[in-house]
């Protein structure tokens, strides 16, 4: 019976492992590398596993190096693994529920009433659905700028708009152009789209879906739904002002622009930061405070069971709530007139503990490999576990021996999660006894 239920962890794992590995053998194939040779293993390696991993860290220059058929195999890649993501946390969130009836959980951290019980296909057709519909209209948008606003041929528009728009749902952050989206940090017209496309792909699928279901009683909203909605929008606006007020004179970043053009950048990249990779400012020229909050916003992430990384919102809500309710005096954490299980309040803490251990001990052992300041590899170290995909700038700069560090990261930031919340829930049992009680001094 265990073995049973822990299945679905190890098939999850498994298929990622899988598309990594056949991804590598793809793009080590000459014909995948734009010079007609045969990729290394490590370049090979490392853009496959960002890619299903829906990071964005390269050591090469997407656009440049891989060939058209090694630029759709990174499409596709990234492709199957954010909708190979969005699927199989819907499906265990699901397994789960069904299963042991359990009410709320860390996969899909939605109430039962969130997510139907009915069929899995239903459910996986209606991921397809959002999938097809959002990216279908990110391309037709950013096709059509790039081709009368930028003077690009309509079968070049049409291939980049494409290839960003589902880059941007699947909160993936790799792009065609070596500068990524510098090149368009005045545009509207093409950041707006994509930021859209990041924020809808990332908010997770148990939100989209209660807002579909109860589009016109948002008061009866799950409590997931409103704290992933109330937690990103304040993460949004917050670290767009963080920006903003860090960066506002810096002459390398948002100092020489307009007034319009530095709050379009500035919340660019406040909803770029938690995962999705793009940059439109240069992220090597940021001041020490805006990399700092970086690493919040990245370690953070976006919505459960989207195809955003990170510990996820509601990870950092339920734990905020937590610290108010212990502040105030409260035996119970509370929030729109609902009251937080104490399962996922110990699962929150398992998972903050468990990702703060993962990102110090892959800064320590990088740190062993190079020389580069120690800000800089706790950003990339951040970047790879949170599958954010930002740099500043050192990834191919790394040893080989930090690169495969930032592929174990990238990996298990991206599985982990859900392996480790899955299993949270499975596991859970009652005893049939319980020890006597103390209180340590704690503090």
């Amino acid at each position: 019976m265990r073995r049973r239920l822990h299945h679905p962890t190890r098939t999850v794992a498994a298929l990622f492992m899988g598309l990594v590995l056949l991804g590598t053998l793809l793009l080590r194939l000459p014909m995948a590398q734009a010079q007609g040779e045969a990729a290394p293993w490590l370049v090979a390696l490392f853009t496959a596993t960002s890619a299903v991993c829906v990071t964005g860290l390269v050591v090469v220059d997407t656009g440049s190096y891989w060939s058209p058929f090694g630029q759709v195999v990174v499409m596709l890649l990234f492709q199957l693994g954010g909708f190979g993501l969005m699927t199989a946390a819907a499906l265990l969130g699901l397994t789960v529920n069904r299963s042991l009836r359990l009410r709320m959980r860390l996969v899909t951290q939605a109430e039962t009433h969130t997510v139907g019980l009915g069929d899995v296909a239903g459910v996986a057709r209606v991921v397809l659905v959002v999938t097809v519909v959002c990216e279908a209209a990110l391309a037709a948008a950013l096709t059509t700028r790039f081709h009368f606003g930028h003077g690009q041929p309509l079968g070049l528009a049409a291939w980049s708009g494409l290839f960003h728009a589902i880059s941007a749902f699947n909160n993936a952050g790799f792009s065609l152009h070596a500068d990524s989206l510098m090149r368009y940090a005045t545009d509207a017209w093409v950041l707006v789209p994509v930021m859209l496309g990041i924020v809808i792909g990332g908010i997770g699928f148990p939100v989209l879906q209660d807002i579909r279901a109860k589009r016109k009683d948002p008061r009866h909203w799950s409590l997931h739904t409103k704290l992933t909605l109330a937690g990103s929008a304040v993460l949004l606006v917050g670290g767009a002002a963080a920006l903003l007020l860090f960066e506002w004179t810096n002459p390398h970043t948002l100092g020489p622009m307009a007034l319009g053009d530095k709050l379009l950048s500035a919340l660019f990249a406040s909803a770029s930061a938690r995962t999705a990779g793009f940059n439109a400012i240069d992220i090597g020229q940021l001041s020490h405070e805006s990399w700092a909050l970086h690493y919040l916003l990245m370690f953070i992430g976006g919505g459960s069971a989207g195809t955003a990384g990170g510990v996820k919102v509601t990870t950092a809500v339920i734990l905020l709530l937590l610290v108010v309710a212990e502040v105030r005096g409260r035996p119970d954490s509370e929030a729109f007139g609902r009251r937080v299980c104490h399962a996922a309040q110990r699962q929150a803490i398992t998972v903050l503990v468990l990702g703060s251990a993962m990102v110090v001990l892959g800064t320590l052992l990088i740190l062993r490999t190079t020389t580069l300041p120690t800000d800089q590899v706790i950003f990339e170290v951040i970047s790879a576990f949170g599958t954010v995909g930002l740099s500043t700038g050192i990834t191919a700069q790394l040893p080989p021996s930090a690169q495969l560090v930032l592929v174990l990261l990238m990996y298990v930031g991206r599985v982990g999660t859900i392996t480790l919340a899955t299993s949270l829930a499975l596991g859970e049992r009652r005893m049939p006894y319980r020890y006597p009680e103390e209180h340590p001094i704690v503090g």
